[in-house]
């Protein structure tokens, strides 16, 4: 079984109506992940995003660099009840979105792997571990790039995001 990291835009009236009731939020989720994943939209349209197992790789490079948001686990918890796959969801208010935004937009994955040694994942356990392999820190590349592209329209459209482990 895989932890996959996953979010959910949604406007602040959803955003309300998700804290109130979590049931309605799953069910939302489930919709969304199915429309989407019949019509892939780009992370910039999604409302949908996951950053596959990448997720903890980021935590990682994302904590060395002292980033002022926590977009991997989200900050806010709601649901505190429920457990959407490894634990309960939180989120992020559309003023911590458009913060992750600009310093996503500011601080490029070179720089999260600058001075960064493989071995330093593999001691610190970093999920999904198999950082020995040759080029094994460019997989992340791909993932901080769409996650970047999602929280830009997010940030955008004056969103929140929904963030779970599932």
């Amino acid at each position: 079984m895989s932890m996959i990291g996953e979010y959910l835009r949604v406007t602040a009236a959803e955003l309300g109506r998700a804290i109130r009731e979590p049931d309605w939020a799953l069910d939302l989720v489930e919709e969304v992940q199915d429309t989407e994943e019949e019509t892939e939209p780009a992370p910039a349209a999604a409302r949908h995003f996951s950053t596959y197992k990448a997720w903890d790789m980021l935590r990682f490079l994302l904590a060395r660099v002292d980033f002022p948001v926590n977009v991997i686990q989200g900050e806010e918890p709601f649901a505190e009840d429920e457990d959407w796959g490894y634990g309960p969801p939180r989120y992020l208010r559309p003023e911590r979105v458009k913060l992750a935004a600009e310093a996503m937009r500011a601080t490029s994955y070179d720089q999260l792997l600058r001075g960064v040694d493989p071995a330093e994942l593999t001691s610190a356990e970093v999920y999904p571990l198999g950082w020995g392999e040759p080029d094994a820190l460019e997989w992340g590349r791909r993932w901080y790039d769409d996650l970047t592209q999602f929280f830009e329209a997010a940030a955008g459209a004056d969103d929140a995001v929904l963030v779970w482990l599932d």
